[in-house]
């Protein structure tokens, strides 16, 4: 409850916002002066009026200053009012973890106005250090574990940015040592991606070793060195497909039911995604509340994922009781779900397969299932699609995330709009 005090005719409102990390009590105060003209009754009204105004305010954090507020106490409510509510369960402990081990003994006890460049910047050299680990290991951090926690506090601070408590998220102004994002992406380019789509689609000649065999009647006998040819099966082509179209997360991916796509409106629903726990495959919701999301597909997909569920559902008759699926729409032979690491091996087999005997320059990148995500969003910037819709497709929380992402995409489109317009430019003069 907000505490008011009289002082020459104004009042002092006061309410506790908790205690910092020292435990010091926290308070909020303003000041409210009345209408002199008003009644002592009304008067006495109005400044209860705007107390409980003040307090709401308080407790709803429209009053949160960047100058008073510290970076523990701000974080204390974004794990609350913002991870909580968007974010999935595991990542909240992760993000609690990293805030409770790593930052806030460093920088809690900051106000959010204080956090500056120079100072964050010095806190990552200083997990550089030897005796910075907590697990007493000499050395220290990796690179990999302090872009991690880089992830972590710029999110924090991109909130108190975005809720406009804070001016802007210095985070963004620090370069941690090596720090890349286009060199740590792996994606095909346009010319690439085109050709691997081409290639799945061609029958391909494997070279078997001569082997022995056993006949009907138990005799053995050996088999020569032959060549057969093969295909791609038709399920992961489709699949390879929807990853460079859609943009959508493996586990996205494998989690796709039949119901969930609509071959009339030609979109797939996105509601759910694969992920292993303790080495086991487990439905949950996808990464983040902004992952559930719709998203279009060319027709000639459409009639491909058509067709596939066509083929599924004769097989699932002709082999009966042995299919125990779920109506997934990637599987194994048996209508199980298809298994998590099918589609990285997959995809590593046909480019290492393509690439055999071809000089280093015509090679494809070997680039992770993943990548096949990355090369989506790149090649819808390439073809001058807005932010937020690119930023939809992917189920990114916020379009800041793509635009860090994909900076070297955007980068790149915005070297092809200024010579773009000196061309334009050029031709009036």
């Amino acid at each position: 409850m907000a505490s008011i005090r009289e002082r020459n005719g104004s009042y002092q409102i006061t309410v506790s916002t908790g205690r910092d990390i020292y435990g010091r009590k926290l308070r909020e105060t303003t000041t409210f002066t009345p209408d002199p003209t008003l009644t002592p009754k009304k008067k006495e009204k109005a400044v209860e009026e705007f107390a409980r105004e003040f307090e709401a305010k308080v407790k709803s954090g429209a009053a949160m200053d960047g100058r008073k507020i510290t970076l523990k106490e701000f974080a204390d409510r974004w794990i609350v009012e913002y991870a909580e509510q968007k974010l999935q369960p595991t990542t909240v402990n992760a993000y609690r973890s990293e805030l409770e081990e790593k930052i806030l003994p460093a920088l809690g006890h900051l106000k959010l106005s204080e956090l500056k460049p120079h100072n964050i910047n010095a806190f990552f050299v200083s997990m550089t250090k030897d005796g910075a680990r907590r697990d007493g290991k000499p050395g220290g951090y990796s690179k990999g574990t302090i872009a991690k926690t880089r992830n972590v506090i710029s999110s924090v601070l991109r909130t108190a940015a975005e809720w406009e408590i804070i001016d802007r998220n210095p985070c963004n102004r620090v370069r941690l040592q090596g720090d890349s994002t286009a060199e740590k992406l792996k994606f095909f380019t346009p010319e690439q991606t085109a050709t691997f789509l081409d290639y799945i689609e061609q029958p391909f000649t494997v070279k078997i070793k001569g082997h022995k065999r056993v006949d009907d009647t138990g005799t053995p006998y050996t088999v020569g060195d032959y060549e057969t040819t093969k295909e791609v099966p038709e399920q992961l082509r489709v699949l390879f497909n929807l990853a460079v179209y859609t943009g959508l997360r493996k586990g996205e991916l494998l989690a796709l039911q039949w119901p969930d796509i609509d071959l009339v409106a030609d979109v797939v629903r996105v509601s759910k995604a694969v992920t292993l726990v303790d080495g086991k495959p487990m439905i949950k919701a996808p990464k983040t509340k902004t992952s559930h999301r719709t998203v279009s597909i060319p027709y000639s997909l459409s009639e491909r994922l058509r067709k596939l569920h066509t083929e599924q559902l004769k097989y699932r008759l002709y082999v009966g009781d042995y299919w125990q699926g779920n109506d997934w729409v990637f599987t194994q032979d048996n209508g199980k779900l298809m298994n998590y690491s099918t589609p990285y091996q997959a995809l590593q087999d046909i480019i290492r397969r393509y690439n055999a005997g071809k000089e280093p320059e015509k090679q494809l990148p070997l680039i992770p299932f993943h990548g096949l995500r990355h090369t989506s969003a790149t090649l819808l910037i390439a073809s001058k699609q807005d932010l937020k819709t690119v930023s939809s497709r992917l189920g990114h929380a916020q379009t800041s995330t793509t635009m860090n992402i994909y900076a070297h995409a955007l980068q790149e489109s915005d070297r092809k709009a200024a010579t773009a317009l000196e061309n334009l430019l050029a031709k009036q003069a």
